[in-house]
């Protein structure tokens, strides 16, 4: 690390040079400084490639994409600190420091006109969706490893609905982040209360967003998967491309996970009913293809936030695609907001892999390129089946709330069956009457129409 403060002359001149000569730049981008000289022949801290100061070197990081999650285009600027004059420019796709022990008092904003803006909050009022079931045993796996606070309030979202909504057994869910610990990296610290509703976080972490765990928890299913499960893997935080492949970044360091050692994971898994994934960070898409083929699912279903070699954008508090996708399988957004339309296109009571992703496609940040892959039937893969959601259920479902407000699920359901014969009799000829009533009241208008001279 540098151990010599740089002249307080020529670092003032650095930053006056630097937004003067950016032109348009300067409206985009957030510049930062390090006030400290690297000695020559030191490296300078910039992550997945070796770069040495020739000279006594003031270093200027310029963030070019300053929404988007990484990797995306940044620059490393090299400056004389005797001169204060740019002897080297290096594009990077990482920032110099992402963990706040590593961050040094040196190492200054001096000009961030792109700032991500709070969005306002409401407070959530849950119903307890209590009739979701589903066939076989699920598991789900929330991964984020060099977080900030957007992407530990997208685990915590994923968590909330799969527990909340679909009820997941907790022990069956794997939450891997940041440095083991509901920690991240950057503001708001301490870190005390999600965002969406102000309470505390309820999700436990099971270990670090790291390589090492992400695949220990693929090959703990090994022994557990059978073939009427399902799967949920969530990935966020950030991801790059070396060229060749995208890859997921791990805690900590910018560790990486490429596409062939994650699906090569995959396929170790035995056969099992449904994959459902989906990924958030950045060059996301560039798995889509080896998830599908590798997966050893007989569904297989992957929404990305991006294509191979976009970046996805990120925001305030939330992913934009993470959190419209959990949205709609949740019923709402994670302020208590509606959302802007049913995602249940097909009326079924369950809001498929496919219906997920086309919500979060249809109102899209313009910054990002969704995109989604499936074979089989993993276009309508679930997390869970309504009990209530068939038509032949909605002329009792409020009547069930008033006698079982609360009610244990699988009670509820061994209940319901007991009387779906009934049901679906009652259903039969409620929906034959409407037809005779809709054709009664089409003939009536045709004769009015007629009548009219």
């Amino acid at each position: 690390m540098p151990n010599t403060k740089a002249n307080p002359k020529v670092v003032a001149s650095i930053k006056q040079t630097m937004l003067s000569q950016s032109f348009n730049a300067v409206q985009t981008s957030n510049f930062y400084i390090q006030e400290d000289v690297f000695p020559v022949r030191q490296s300078l801290p910039v992550p997945r490639q070796k770069v040495v100061a020739r000279k006594p070197t003031i270093m200027v990081f310029v963030d070019d994409a300053p929404l988007y999650n990484w990797a995306h285009p940044c620059r490393y600027v090299l400056h004389d600190a005797e001169t204060g004059e740019v002897y080297d420019e290096v594009p990077a796709q990482f920032p110099p420091y992402i963990l706040d022990k590593e961050l040094p008092k040196s190492f200054v904003a001096f000009h961030t006109p792109v700032v991500l803006a709070d969005p306002k909050f409401y407070p959530i009022q849950y119903r307890p969706i209590w009739r979701f079931w589903a066939t076989g045993k699920r598991y789900a796996i929330l991964f984020s490893g060099m977080s900030n606070n957007r992407h530990t309030n997208d685990l915590e979202f994923a968590y909330r609905m799969l527990i909340n909504v679909y009820g997941f057994t907790a022990a069956n869910i794997t939450v891997l982040n940041y440095d083991g610990t509901l920690n991240y990296s950057g503001n708001p610290q301490p870190v005390t209360a999600w965002p969406g509703d102000g309470s505390a976080y309820t999700m436990p972490v099971n270990g670090a967003g790291s390589k090492a765990k992400f695949l220990s928890a693929i090959n703990a299913l090994k022994t557990k998967l059978k073939p009427e499960d399902m799967l949920f893997i969530h990935t966020n935080n950030h991801g790059g491309h070396n060229g060749t492949e995208s890859d997921l970044c791990c805690y900590p360091n910018w560790d990486s996970l490429g596409v062939k050692e994650f699906t090569d994971k995959l396929a170790e898994l035995p056969r099992y009913r449904c994959l459902m994934v989906m990924m958030e960070q950045c060059h996301s898409g560039g798995f889509n293809s080896a998830v599908i083929s590798k997966s050893t699912a007989d569904n297989t279903s992957i929404g990305s936030a991006c294509t191979e070699l976009k970046n996805s954008i990120g925001g305030a508090h939330f992913d934009p695609f993470a959190r419209d996708w959990i949205a709609a399988m949740m019923g709402n957004d994670p302020y208590g907001n509606a959302l802007s339309y049913n995602p249940d296109s097909s009326g079924n009571g369950q809001v498929s892999a496919k219906e997920a992703f086309d919500y979060a496609n249809a109102i899209h940040d313009p910054y990002d390129t969704p995109v989604f892959s499936f074979k089989n039937g993993g276009k309508s893969c679930w997390l869970g089946k309504n009990t209530f959601g068939l038509k032949t259920y909605y002329a009792i479902q409020e009547n069930i709330f008033k006698f079982w407000p609360e009610p244990d699920p699988l009670k509820a359901i061994e209940r319901v069956r007991r009387i779906e014969p009934q049901v679906a009799e009652i259903n039969t000829n409620l929906e034959a009457e409407i037809a005779r009533l809709q054709e009664k009241a089409g003939n009536q208008m045709l004769e009015l129409v007629r009548s009219v001279k």
